[in-house]
């Protein structure tokens, strides 16, 4: 069979066929977190990395739950504060009659800018 390829599919200077040396692995340390539902997730870091740089809280890929590093007391999902607007800011910050004296201040501002206005000419 003229023009076929003896080596198709390999890769030149792969080496041997099944070679399983592929490096050496560095050392590294497995830390297992938890989440509330009991799943377990593993995460692997290298072992020079020091203890503070590995996080103590991770999200747990199987639930979305927060995971930490104690079993027996994983963390709980901390409550979201719903969406609020603007008005609700405002209205923390103002009592009742401070809002009807800033509106009013307003309003005569409004007023005052209105009654100097030019009529519109034809």
């Amino acid at each position: 069979m003229s023009g076929s390829n003896a080596i198709r599919g390999a890769r030149v200077g792969s080496g041997p066929m099944g070679e399983k040396d592929h490096g050496i692995r560095a050392e590294r340390i497995e830390i297992s977190y938890w989440d509330a539902l009991g799943n377990e997730t593993v995460r692997y870091f290298a072992a020079d990395v020091p203890e503070e740089d590995i996080p103590e809280q991770i999200d747990s890929p199987q639930s979305g739950l927060p995971a930490g590093r104690d079993r027996s007391n994983p963390p709980q999902l901390l409550r979201n504060e719903p969406y609020k607007t603007h008005l609700a800011y405002v209205k923390e910050r103002r009592t009742p009659e401070e809002a009807e004296e800033l509106l009013e201040q307003a309003l005569q501002k409004l007023r005052a800018r209105r009654g100097q206005a030019q009529p519109a000419s034809s």
